[in-house]
């Protein structure tokens, strides 16, 4: 089992920038890859960014690379650092994490464990 907790959410105005943090707890040892995924109103839930714990490989969506950045600490925590925020980056933000190896990182049933979601508001 493995329990992801997400924190950094808030209100933001247009162009600013938040850092959302991902800590994992229990067998954390057996996650391979950490996504974090957004969910509008109404909308799927949709992949954002995804990084390899074993050679620190990520992935980006096209609506956000260059403008988000994912990275890993060297114990249990993964950052989602949001540039340039854009009112239609408002969505509810989770983390996920990945316990098999060769899965596609940007595919949501490939996920195994969930955090409960953190918002993310920005204003226009």
């Amino acid at each position: 089992q493995v329990r992801l907790a997400e924190s950094g959410g808030g209100l933001v105005q247009a162009g600013g920038s938040l850092r959302l943090s991902c800590t994992a707890s229990g067998r954390t040892f057996s996650s391979t890859t950490t996504g974090w995924f957004h969910q509008a109103a109404g909308k799927e839930r949709e992949f954002v960014a995804a990084i390899s714990w074993s050679d620190g490989a990520t992935h980006y969506s096209g609506s956000v690379k260059d403008r988000f950045t994912i990275s890993r600490d060297a114990k249990n925590t993964v950052y989602l650092q949001m540039n340039n925020l854009k009112p239609e980056d408002t969505a509810i933000y989770y983390c996920a994490a990945q316990t098999g190896s060769n899965r596609d990182a940007t595919v949501r049933r490939k996920y195994d464990y969930w955090g409960q979601g953190t918002q993310v508001t920005v204003s226009s």
